[in-house]
């Protein structure tokens, strides 16, 4: 079974995939009304129970994605994550992760176009895996990380260069409008067996850009966790996206930037496909 957040004759809502067909959970387990109030409701279990009591009835033509949890409390991304990209950005590996963040205006969602922002047209990809956290806490041990999670999904973190080297801190060039494409689901955490043996692959236009499996991150997701977790509590909903591999466009020769009528693919094994266009921001 896999999470969705979507839209259906212009109201939001959430259920759950099976068999390619949807069943709404809005309002039906515990009164919730988002998939993050689900998760905060701890209402996982039930939602399972009551989709394969009452088989999906909404086909996947008939809605538009929304991102996974198109509210999520704090979204906390991480840069220079994997050792291709630190190479090929002429950086070295820190003491610490490299941390910072995206705000939930900034994103979109599986299917619906990334905005090539009027201000810059240095629009990189950056195919991530995203951690969708469950249990909330603060001073995680790393050893108990994992039980916090609730699921995983994709993520682009797609990103305005040029802004993001404006300062040393990377907050602008991350959260122009509809750049963070988030989904198209969520797989539960208990379906996954072991995350570091799962590969991550970012296609433009067909060709693979990036290419790596999550044992090659630097800094582990219980590492992550429990690092951010010593400054702030982790809340039920909130996300962490992980880094991005090595082959970002702006770092090629010539540098590839995307552009208006590109489709760009995040796909990670046993998690799914991301998938979008790219149009010009219109004002």
């Amino acid at each position: 079974m896999k999470f969705i957040s979507f839209l259906l004759n212009k109201e939001a809502k959430f259920g759950i995939i099976n068999n390619e067909s949807i069943t709404d959970l809005t309002g039906k387990i515990s009164g919730a009304d988002t998939l993050k109030a689900l998760i905060e409701k701890q209402g996982i279990a039930e939602a399972k129970k009551y989709a394969n009591e009452n088989p999906g009835n909404i086909s996947l033509d008939d809605i538009q994605y929304l991102p996974l949890i198109p509210n999520p409390g704090k979204i906390i991304c991480v840069g220079l994550n994997y050792s291709e990209h630190v190479k090929e950005t002429n950086r070295t590996v820190e003491e610490n992760p490299v941390v910072f963040h995206r705000f939930p205006e900034s994103q979109t969602a599986h299917m619906q176009a990334i905005q090539r922002p009027i201000a810059s047209h240095s629009l990189d990809f950056e195919g991530e895996m995203a951690v969708i956290m469950g249990e909330g806490g603060k001073h995680i041990k790393p050893e108990d990380a994992l039980n916090h999670i609730v699921g995983y999904s994709c993520y682009n973190e797609s990103t305005i260069r040029e802004w993001q080297r404006h300062t040393r801190q990377f907050g602008m060039g991350k959260n122009f409008e509809k750049t963070g494409s988030f989904g198209p689901h969520m797989v539960l955490a208990e379906d996954i067996k072991d995350y570091k043996q799962l590969t991550l692959e970012t296609r433009l236009n067909g060709t693979v850009m990036q290419n790596a499996k999550l044992s090659q991150l630097i800094f582990d997701i219980p590492i992550l966790i429990s690092y951010v977790s010593k400054a702030m509590a982790w809340r039920a909903g909130d996300v962490l996206v992980t880094g991005t591999p090595g082959g970002v466009g702006f770092k090629r020769n010539p540098p590839v930037f995307m552009k208006p009528g590109d489709e760009i693919e995040v796909e990670i094994t046993e998690i799914g496909l991301l998938s979008n266009t790219i149009k010009d921001e219109i004002i």
